[in-house]
This record gives structure tokens, C-alpha cells and sequence, in this order.
């Protein structure tokens, strides 16, 4: 549905997903609740952007393979440009699999059989970069982690899988190595600034949010607190949900959205997961960045 509602049909798809009486259809029809914005679709799909700029110069630090998930392909491909662009300054060549969806938002509904056709193409698809040691890196920390996690259970025989896991890495986790390792030479601005960083589940449960803190900080002049949270209430689609609307407005209430609206205006409020993202822009008007977004940003020469 992304990718066909992206590109030249996007001010169509937009007016569609925006309009009162779908949107009500969509409530009564099919349980998706009105009071929620869907998406928007954009006009230039990641993928269109990065085969429209053409081969690139060679990293001198090698290759990664950026795991492009469909939201930051075809909803916030701002988030994949962005990391496109830190990596390459950090020294690396962006290369893309050509693979499909992760197959975690069927798995998330159940559709065990559909999920694994999904898992068996990504690892087929992302396998011989990995038997070649280049790192897979991911942006959305439920579809990369998805790897790590749910397709050992999905495919148990696959001789292909544990090597694929071994090289999946979230962005934040891989700029933190490469810091450790002493092998990080990027350049940021020296404003002072405070970061609000929001975990995702996935992230905490499976990585923990050591790395996010470890490069959100590289800015010598940023502070980074971290939101003393659980789940931001969305979970995937369940926030879309009109039955679940209400308890996942609630669970945000908790703690995370009186947190952003406390926050000084002047402050980054950064979340890796596009869910996170949404319900922080739904529940304060505030609009939340991807690490990727926060860390290109704060390049000397890409700041804003």
C-alpha cells in the first residue's frame, strides 16, 4: 500500500488519507480510529531519490548495506536520506539489498505464513552481504531487530539466518562500535543543545539504549536525557486502532507526552521508532526526530 500509494499518486493518496468522510468510512468500516492521522505519502520514495542521484564515490571505509524499511522508504524517507548522508560522511558506501517488507507487521496480526515467505526473501536477499562482512544497518529498530529476534523462531532451519542476525545492526549500534573502535571521524557543530530521547520497546527490550545515548552525544555541547518511560502507546498499528485509541492516548499520558510538553522549546526530541514518532507528533504537536535526522543535522557542513 506504501509504494503504490507513493510517488505520482501521492497528493492523491494524501487527500484521500486526510479527507473527513474516508477517514470516517475508515472508523466505521474497517476500525482504523478517525481521530488519528494516517502517513502521508511522499512524492519521492528513498529508493527514487537514491537510484536518481546516481553511483557515488567509494567509501573509504567500505560498504554498509542500509536496511530500508518501508515507513522511511515511502512515509519519512527524510529519515533514510539522513542516514544515507551520515554514513557517507562518516566514511562509508551506502548499498541497498533490493529487499522487500521485513514481514513484521504481518507478523504482528498473525499472518505467520505470509511473515514467513517475508522473512525467507530478506534473508536470501541481505545473506551475501553478510557472508562478506559488511555490516546491515536498520532504522526502525522493529523491523531490524524483527531479524535478530522473531525469524529465528520463523525460520529454525535456515543455515543462512544466524550470520545475517550477526550483521544486523541498528544505526545507533553501529556508530557506537565504530566509536569505541576509535574509527569514527565525524565533524559536528559545537551549539549547545538538550536532547529528549524516547526508547522504543523493541530497542529497550533486545539493545537497551546505551548506543542511542552513546551517539546522541557526540555533539561535545549536547546534553541527552532519556524520557523515564515505557511504551509511547502506539505499538505498531494498535494506537490506529479505534477501539484502542483511548488506552494508547493514556499510556502516552503517563509519562512520555507530559515530558515533551515540558520540554523547552529549543529542545531535540529524538525517538528511533516511526510509532513513537507519530503518537509524540499526534499527542503535543511537537514533531520528534530520528537519531539519523538528529546526528546529519548537527554535521558542520550540513547543519541547518
Amino acid at each position: 500500500l506504501s509504494r503504490l500509494g507513493s510517488g505520482p499518486l501521492s497528493s492523491l493518496s494524501n487527500w484521500a488519507v486526510n479527507n473527513g468522510i474516508i477517514k470516517t468510512v475508515l472508523d466505521k468500516s474497517f476500525g482504523i480510529s478517525a481521530e488519528r492521522s494516517l502517513p502521508n505519502f511522499a512524492a519521492q520514495p528513498f529508493t527514487s531519490w537514491f537510484k536518481k542521484r546516481g553511483q557515488q564515490p567509494a567509501g573509504r571505509k567500505g560498504n554498509v548495506v542500509l536496511f530500508n524499511d518501508t515507513f522511511n522508504t515511502y512515509n519519512y524517507p527524510q529519515v533514510a536520506i539522513a542516514a544515507t548522508e551520515l554514513l557517507e560522511a562518516a566514511g562509508y558506501g551506502v548499498i541497498l539489498a533490493g529487499h522487500k517488507c521485513c514481514g513484521r507487521p504481518m507478523l504482528s496480526k498473525g499472518l505467520v505464513k505470509e511473515a514467513r515467505a517475508m522473512a525467507r526473501d530478506t534473508v536470501q536477499k541481505l545473506a551475501p552481504f553478510a557472508a562478506q562482512g559488511t555490516p546491515i544497518i536498520g532504522l526502525e529498530p522493529s523491523c531490524l531487530l524483527t531479524i535478530r529476534d522473531e525469524y529465528r523462531d520463523l525460520l529454525p532451519n535456515d543455515d543462512k539466518l544466524a550470520q545475517v542476525a550477526e550483521h544486523s545492526l541498528m544505526l545507533e549500534e553501529f556508530l557506537a562500535q565504530q566509536q569505541a573502535s576509535g574509527n569514527l571521524d565525524l565533524e559536528f557543530v559545537d551549539d549547545s543543545r538538550e536532547v529528549l530521547l524516547h526508547g522504543h520497546c523493541h530497542q529497550k527490550s533486545l539493545v537497551g539504549t546505551g548506543p542511542s545515548h552513546a551517539v546522541l552525544g557526540l555533539p561535545e555541547n549536547y546534553s541527552v536525557h532519556e524520557v523515564d518511560s515505557g511504551c509511547c502507546g502506539m505499538a505498531g498499528s494498535f494506537g490506529y486502532e479505534a477501539e484502542h485509541y483511548d488506552i494508547s492516548l493514556r499510556m502516552g499520558e503517563r509519562r512520555l507526552l507530559p515530558a515533551v510538553r515540558e520540554s523547552d522549546a529549543e529542545t531535540l526530541i529524538v525517538a528511533a521508532g516511526v510509532s513513537c514518532r507519530q503518537q509524540i507528533k499526534h499527542g503535543t504537536g511537537r514533531t520528534a526526530l530520528h537519531p539519523a535526522e538528529m546526528l546529519r543535522n548537527a554535521l558542520v557542513d550540513k547543519a541547518p
